[in-house]
């Protein structure tokens, strides 16, 4: 094959690649050892969007996001990552799709800076996706007033901020975002509130597992509704206020 027609072939494959949603998962099931805890999830969220999995505490919201990484047991069924099938790789090379996970539980390394926090994580996506320093300091004032704090020092809310922003240092643009409003303060929801609409704006793919409803509500493009393991409603921002009763029999909100 000459050198045109495998540009040819590589640009054709690209667009392809392009078109493809983001992320799509077909009839998931997942484990967590003899636990069967998702039953079939279906759900495709598409290149630049915000998607909220809402659902009450034990819906299986986090478990779909640690079984997208890979992270749960034993999986079956489909989930394609800018169309390509990753239901069998490892996590280490599920991350190297450009996706990045955020979890409930933060995960930041107490005993190292803010700023060496930031320059930790490897390149897993584009280098070209990739936010430098100064673009992730202008994000988060805070982190740049704390760059050289240790992580033990930081507020709840800075932790956060720091754990979000690590994952925008590795390139990723599918971003897997766990209950990061949970228990901050309101002034810092805000600026959370604030980076989502800015990623999105530069063309991020977001899905959030979100119990604080009042803050997930005006930033997702559509919303997904778990029940025991299952999508059990699916609707567009669009739809929100007709499906309120319907939120409110499931979520109480």
């Amino acid at each position: 094959m000459n050198t045109v027609t495998e540009r040819e072939n590589i640009e054709v494959s690209d667009a392809a690649s392009s078109a493809e949603p983001a992320l799509e998962i077909a009839g998931l099931q997942a484990w967590y050892g003899e636990s069967h805890i998702l039953h079939g999830v279906d759900l495709t969220v598409h290149r630049g969007e915000v998607v909220t999995l809402l659902g009450r505490n034990g819906a299986g919201r986090t478990t779909t996001l640690r079984a997208i990484m890979g992270l749960t047991g034993r999986r079956t069924g489909s989930i394609r990552i800018g169309g390509r099938e990753t239901i069998a790789l490892a996590t280490h090379r599920i991350a190297h799709c450009g996706i990045g996970y955020c979890p409930e539980e933060r995960g930041i390394f107490s005993s190292l800076s803010c700023e060496e926090n930031l320059l930790l994580p490897p390149l897993v996506g584009a280098t070209t996706n990739a936010m430098s320093l100064d673009e992730i300091y202008a994000m988060f004032p805070n982190l740049a007033e704390r760059r050289m704090s240790q992580g033990t020092r930081l507020s709840g809310g800075e932790q956060q901020m720091l754990a979000v922003a690590r994952i925008l240092r590795t390139g990723a643009n599918l971003l897997l975002l766990d209950e990061i409003s949970e228990g901050l303060a309101p002034v810092i929801v805000q600026t959370l509130a604030r980076m989502i609409m800015t990623l999105k704006a530069r063309g991020y793919t977001i899905v959030m597992v979100e119990q604080n409803f009042r803050f997930a509500a005006p930033l997702a493009d559509r919303f997904y509704v778990m029940e025991h393991g299952r999508i059990v409603e699916h609707f567009g921002a669009g739809e929100l206020e007709c499906k309120m009763p319907v939120l409110h029999d499931l979520l109480g909100v």
